[in-house]
């Protein structure tokens, strides 16, 4: 039975209660979506009536949504994405990269890919807005299937339900030591030499952490350090300060997470792969193309760097 026009919400509605949601307060979510607050708070009132349901209970303390309010605002998102996703696609038809491109990027890669991808992206894509976020692997998946992102950088491999990945890189782990470590003049310098070593490793969450683990683990006799860092940077500042060793990604290196740092970084004898980086992106989503050629895109920018320190 179709609904009286009365009762179907509008995007508008939509949008109000879904910014309501994420910022807590009529005043934040009406400058969100640039309008006034009473008109957020009449077009909240109106979805109310038109669902025949109470969303928000207004107090001192600021709007909180009801079970049905938090489930409306679900829903709503799902639908305001689904609408950005036809326009894309209607817009991107005959022209991919146009309009605004979401994407994520894992702490690992961003900051040492991205300065020279950018540049390539903006000088071949003018009419892109690329909007970034960084974020851990599994926080920019869940962005990806809510359709926050339209896709991301990551470590592979990565299987997840309804996420499809495009390899752009192998990805070696060197060696970095204090400078003057007797294994940074190691001519044949092998994973089984961190056996008697404190590998410093970054903290849990991090896919890294995993990574260099796996090679650690080649040694049964390897062991880790009991602290961790928050980040690359900071890892290289502790073996700086002679808190032990750890394993860096080529690609931070080469992104200069060592530089002016007092650290020797070694290649293993035989290159050890740490991981590969790659492209992920939803599905069927109407950004997927465009995800799938970002990869030969971030592969160019990779070999540009790797050139850059040969």
């Amino acid at each position: 039975m179709d609904l009286p026009a009365s009762s179907i919400p509008t995007l508008r509605q939509l949008q109000f209660l879904a910014a309501l949601q994420a910022q807590g307060s009529f005043v934040k979510a009406a400058e969100s979506v640039g309008v006034t607050q009473p008109t957020l708070s009449a077009g909240i009132k109106e979805l109310e009536n038109a669902l025949e349901a109470l969303l928000v209970e207004r107090g001192k303390a600021g709007a909180i949504l009801t079970p049905a309010g938090e489930e409306a605002a679900v829903r709503a998102r799902r639908i305001l994405a689904d609408v950005e996703d036809l326009v894309h696609a209607a817009r991107g038809a005959n022209a991919p990269f146009t309009g605004r491109f979401r994407l994520g990027a894992i702490p690992t890669i961003a900051p040492f890919l991205l300065p020279t991808a950018l540049p390539i992206l903006q000088a071949r894509f003018p009419a892109m807005r690329l909007t970034l976020r960084e974020d851990v692997t599994h926080r920019l998946i869940e962005q990806l299937r809510s359709r926050a992102l339209d896709a991301a950088l990551i470590a592979l491999p990565y299987v997840a339900h309804d996420i499809e990945t495009a390899v752009v890189t192998e990805d070696e782990f060197l060696f970095l030591a204090p400078r003057g470590h007797p294994l940074a003049d190691r001519n044949d310098l092998a994973p089984e030499h961190l056996q008697s070593e404190d590998v410093l490793l970054l903290e849990d969450g991090h896919c890294l952490r995993e990574h260099a683990l796996s090679v650690c683990r080649t040694d049964p006799g390897a062991r880790s350090a009991e602290v961790s860092a928050t980040s690359l940077h900071t890892l290289v500042h502790m073996v700086a300060g002679g808190m032990g060793v750890t394993l860096l990604p080529r690609l931070a290196a080469d992104g200069g997470a060592a530089t002016g740092a007092p650290v020797a970084i070694r290649p293993f004898e035989k290159p050890v792969i740490g991981r590969s980086i790659g492209v992920a992106w939803r599905a069927g989503g109407a950004r997927e193309e465009e995800a799938r050629a970002l990869a030969p895109i971030f592969a160019e920018a990779v070999a540009k760097q790797r050139a850059g320190h040969a």
